[in-house]
């Protein structure tokens, strides 16, 4: 098991930046999910931790040593592809065995390798057959085998259950997070899926266009987003978004809208007075669909009209047109509303965010 440390790292290829400037700490041990979406530049984070690819600037370090200019093979890390990545003519025992056999292992000791990874993802009936026989979530087993054989310090996983069907990917899911539990493997994990981030990663790292957006535990980042992309990107449906300006009035701050005002109490909301001198003006107020409630007209709250019901059984998402947006209100599945109802979407002010011009959250604590 290792740490691994990432500083400044930068990738470019050509003109393209692939990856900005990441700063990453990755403790010993841990399963760190890197977020986003395709092009984002996470999967290019794992090539260059591998070594499969070479950093533009930065260093890579893994269990205290600089690896930069180290070759793939002298790493000691493992990589799951996407595509699994087995050899077609090569039977599942002797995909399972072929990095201990370029590794020069005795025999003997391969063979009892691969009985033990065989054994632990339960695929001991299937070391005679070809890849082509084998389902999907089959060969995602015989790829990890590979990669367990090899008694890594670290694991590289690339998208691994992007090729399985719904069912078999929330029960993959869930044997990988008991495996990693069970080998305590620093493992990095890539995918733009964040239900699998969600669930997996002790942490979270979400990236946009290259550069690290917030790092942190899933309900934190969930809760307390960072920006307004992570805001929006995390979460189904997203964080609404509703714009109007930040305004002093007398000593006291207030959110405007048109037909719209809320109080801002920077001790309710965790924002620090300095913060708010800082953003006067246009602004964003974020709130989660299932921190709005619906109201009647002459209540409290911000004026819209209903536009559409969206029942999914355990819940109903109501659409609100306010103004320009539209936000989404999760409600109760026997919730009365109906279309073209006029109501006021009310909510605490405690569970609310407000993001500047420069698209950063400005509660307090948030890294800047």
């Amino acid at each position: 098991m290792a740490e691994v440390i990432l500083r400044q790292l930068t990738k470019r290829f050509g003109a393209t930046t692939a990856v900005d400037d990441v700063s990453l700490r990755i403790p010993d041990g841990e399963l760190l999910v890197l977020l986003g979406p395709s092009g984002c530049g996470k999967s290019t984070i794992l090539r260059l931790i591998s070594g499969l690819e070479d950093a533009t600037s930065g260093e890579i370090a893994i269990d205290g040593e600089l690896v930069n200019f180290k070759d793939p093979t002298e790493r000691n890390v493992a990589m799951v592809f996407q595509n699994y990545a087995l050899y077609p003519h090569m039977s599942v025992s002797k995909n399972i065995a072929f990095p201990l056999e370029t590794a020069r292992m005795p025999k003997p000791k391969v063979r009892d390798a691969v009985a033990r990874a065989a054994e632990m993802l339960e695929i001991g009936d299937l070391l005679g057959r070809l890849p082509e026989q084998l389902s999907g979530g089959q060969r995602q087993r015989v790829a990890l085998a590979r990669a367990i054989v090899r008694q890594p310090l670290v694991f590289l996983m690339d998208e691994p259950l992007s090729n399985l069907d719904a069912q078999l990917r929330v029960q993959t899911r869930l044997e990988l997070t008991a495996l990693h539990e069970r080998l305590g493997i620093t493992t990095v994990y890539v995918t733009h899926d964040q239900v699998e981030a969600m669930t997996m990663g002790r942490r979270i790292a979400v990236m946009q266009s290259g550069r690290l957006q917030q790092v942190g535990a899933p309900v934190d980042v969930y809760r307390t987003p960072a920006t307004t992309f992570v805001a929006t990107f995390m979460g189904a449906p997203p964080m609404n978004l509703i714009d109007g300006e930040l305004r002093a009035d007398d000593g006291r701050w207030q959110f405007v809208r048109e037909g719209y005002s809320l109080d801002v109490d920077p001790a309710v909301m965790g924002i620090e007075p300095a913060a708010l001198q800082q953003s006067a003006g246009p602004v964003r107020l974020g709130v989660r669909p299932e921190h709005l409630t619906l109201a009647e007209p002459a209540a409290a709250g911000i004026p819209g009209i209903v536009q559409f019901l969206e029942p999914v059984g355990s819940d109903l998402f109501v659409s609100v047109g306010v103004g320009e947006h539209r936000v989404q209100v999760r409600m109760p599945p026997d919730a009365k509303a109906e279309r073209e109802d006029a109501v006021r979407v009310s909510f605490d002010p405690a569970r609310s965010h407000i993001f500047g011009s420069d698209d950063r959250n400005l509660r307090a604590g948030l890294a800047r």
